[in-house]
């Protein structure tokens, strides 16, 4: 759509941030200025609203701060001393140090490093994936987040999708299980509050009080790391009290007889010595859950940061399965509804152009593999970060910038702003924002597919990041079709539009309407799963796993086998200690006795915008939360500045104390720069490890102790 009045126009735009809500935007122009964004009040999902991040985008495509031309670094590494240069001179020193590189050392000393900072099917996650595929460069392994939960979502039910999230409208009885919706999934709220209109009961499983947790009709803590032992005592409870609907589970579960010998010895009393949760509300929760219609789970992506997670997810799957609950509408559970798009990603990739034997680097190694640690050979030699920010967002992070600061590693940053990454960069390339260039955005949160349509031209020297791979591509000589396609023409190959899920939507009625729904049929008659149709080797939900690698769509079989990473699984769900807290470790705890918990910001998304005062305002300081009894027992006071510390790194915060988070666990929100705090940030203390399964990350499971400033720089000296 665009509407015409004189020189003011209103174009169709989708929200890029990684979020599930994926918001459906009008860009507001006048005279070629966006003058306003504002949420799409047709939009089924958003209905006109936008979160607090997104509540001034037109301001932020205007940011004075903005990288607008290319740079290239004239001081040391992290000086944040740039010259601006022509295109022509930065593409140029860049196709000839890669060319020398790749001479010397081969293709696989060049890395690309990126995630979700943009989410967008042509300009995010997967854009440059075809580029380095072609050069042969060491692949990046991106598993910041989701890796762990979708490898136990595709183990047990395979990649199919689960809850309609408007389904949830029509619930009965809601669990929300490591989610803080309020801040995270905000456009989800209102579907939940419907549900509670008409009697539906809400719990919220968090180990402290979130915005969310506040608004329950039942708040339930587990220890951090300890959802898989609630889940496990659930199951047992289930079974135990009768209330397993075993005609369902005789016809659509495998490995029940399994589970239930597995589940014996997981009793309530068993789960409160592990989680902190009395025995009787376990009880309580298990029957309530147990004995309702249309009974919703909505599992959040933070569970899978613990040793146990993946596992505790895999048991959180079990339970509607064992009570019948995906026979209703709203019965079930709803994880990340995205396998129903058909999106085109062996076009979008060419992951046939991956040379046979190309090494893979996880991109939460990513210090260990620019220090030397990993031992690789040949060792990176250049990096190429977009969409990410991973001296702020990855694990042991202070090892990152060790490896970014080496004077023989040659990096390349494509950013909108100078970040705590773009800061170590030899060159830094100018990127468009949002409402400048053309995109087509799916969702991990609902079913609907929109559109984002270029509404004004990009500043100063900005270039989508197509353009910005097209004219590496020129350079470095490979002129294969996918590099000669426009943004449009990149958008049209998207999706496979002869997938039945899409027949009726094309780009053009997108261009129209601006976003469309799949066709997966109505919420209020969406069982998705009430006669099985699980997408397993034998169309059951696997609770047991016999055949972990035969996945009925083979591009889902090597997508499972890459997220795996070769890890061990275990054949049944259960509880796995994690790595650090003072019952799996009590010596380490002797010196760092408090549990790590690190959600996201309500007004950050990860680190965009937290360079913005503003949004700094709304967001506060670095806040460490502290409950009281450990803020007195270390003469910490409420607005004390702190130091949150342990053997990988520290951080600065200051000290909130309130009730809110129990004994024995601090709450440190991610998203701040580096360079805008005293010293560090809180991925600072995250230890550089996997999780149990697809090689998640652990930002959750980590031991730390927390001192006033003062004595903490006594301490250090």
């Amino acid at each position: 759509m665009t509407q015409q009045n004189g020189e003011k126009q209103v174009l169709f735009g989708g929200c890029p941030h990684d979020c599930p809500d994926t918001c459906a935007m009008l860009y507001s122009v006048e005279d070629g200025k966006l003058t306003n964004v504002r949420g799409n009040p047709s939009h089924p999902i958003t209905k006109g609203g936008l979160c607090v991040k997104l509540n001034d985008f037109a301001d932020h495509h205007y940011n004075p701060d903005r990288v607008l031309y290319p740079l290239r670094r004239v001081g040391p590494k992290g000086s944040n001393s740039f010259e601006r240069i022509s295109w022509e001179t930065a593409i140029d020193e860049i196709q000839t140090r890669w060319k020398a590189i790749i001479e010397n050392d081969g293709a696989e000393a060049i890395m690309p490093v990126s995630y979700l900072g943009n989410e967008g099917l042509v300009q995010g996650l997967n854009v440059g994936d075809a580029f380095f595929n072609r050069m042969g460069a060491t692949v990046c392994e991106r598993t910041y987040c989701a890796s762990g939960s979708l490898t136990a979502w595709f183990l047990t039910v395979g990649p199919t999708n689960g809850l309609d999230p408007e389904s949830f409208a029509y619930s009965g009885y809601i669990i929300i299980w490591g989610c803080n919706t309020l801040s995270t999934n905000l456009h989800h709220w209102p579907f939940v509050m419907k549900a509670r209109q008409n009697g539906a009961k809400l719990v919220v499983i968090d180990p402290y009080k979130s915005r969310t947790a506040k608004q329950a009709d039942w708040h339930i803590a587990p220890k951090p790391g300890t959802d898989g032992a609630l889940a496990m005592a659930m199951i047992h409870t289930i079974i135990k009290s009768g209330l397993v609907d075993q005609q369902y589970v005789d016809n659509y579960v495998l490995g029940f007889p399994e589970l239930r010998d597995h589940a014996e010895h997981c009793t309530p009393e068993w789960a409160e010595e592990i989680t902190g949760v009395p025995a009787d509300d376990i009880t309580k929760l298990a029957r309530e859950y147990g004995s309702a219609r249309n009974a919703s789970i909505r599992v959040g992506v933070a569970l899978e940061r613990t040793a146990g997670g993946a596992q505790a997810i895999r048991a959180i799957i079990a339970i509607p399965a064992l009570t019948g609950a995906w026979k209703d509408v709203a019965g079930g559970i709803y994880q990340a509804p995205l396998w129903e798009f058909p999106v085109n990603f062996p076009a979008i990739c060419r992951p046939d152009w991956i040379p046979e034997g190309t090494r893979v680097v996880n991109i939460l190694k990513l210090g260990e593999a620019l220090t030397g640690e990993s031992n690789l050979d040949p060792p990176i030699k250049s990096i190429m970060v977009y969409n990410t920010n991973p001296v702020t967002q990855a694990m042991d992070v202070d090892k990152i910038i060790a490896g970014l600061k080496r004077d023989d590693l040659f990096t390349v940053v494509a950013d909108h702003f100078i970040s705590d990454t773009a800061a170590y960069a030899d060159i830094i390339l100018p990127a468009t924002m949002a409402a400048e260039h053309d995109d087509l955005m799916f969702s991990w949160g609902h079913y609907y597919l929109t559109i984002n349509q270029k509404a004004i031209e990009p500043p100063g020297e900005a270039c989508s990041n197509a353009e910005i791979f097209r004219r590496l591509a020129s350079a470095m000589g490979y002129g294969d079709p996918e590099f000669r396609r426009s943004d449009l023409e990149l958008v049209e190959n998207a999706i496979d539009w002869s997938a039945p899920e899409v027949q009726g939507i094309s780009l053009e009625r997108l261009r129209e309407e601006g976003f469309a729904k799949l066709n997966l049929g109505p919420a209020g008659s969406r069982r998705p799963h009430a006669e099985g149709k699980f997408k397993t080797p034998s169309g059951k939900c696997e609770i047991l796993l016999e055949n972990v690698t035969n996945f009925v769509a083979p591009p889902f079989r090597q997508l499972y086998e890459a997220m795996q990473g070769g890890e061990p699984i275990e054949r049944l769900p259960g509880y796995t200690p994690p790595f650090e807290s003072p019952f799996s470790t009590p010596e380490l705890a002797k010196q760092y006795p408090l549990n790590m918990v690190a959600p996201k910001s309500h007004a950050f998304l990860n680190t965009n915008y937290a360079n913005e005062p503003k949004k700094q305002r709304m967001q506060g300081d670095q806040f460490v939360l502290l409950n009281p009894h450990d803020a007195a027992s270390r003469g910490i006071g409420d607005g004390h500045k702190i130091e949150v510390r342990n053997a990988t790194g520290a951080f600065d915060g200051v000290a909130k104390v309130t009730e809110d988070v129990p004994t024995g666990v601090v709450v440190a929100t991610v998203g701040y720069w580096r360079s805008a705090n005293p010293k560090g940030t809180v991925n600072s203390v995250a230890a550089a490890r996997f999780g149990g399964m697809g090689h998640c990350p652990t930002f959750s499971d980590n031991l730390v102790e927390v001192f006033p400033h003062d004595e903490s720089l006594l301490a250090a000296e």
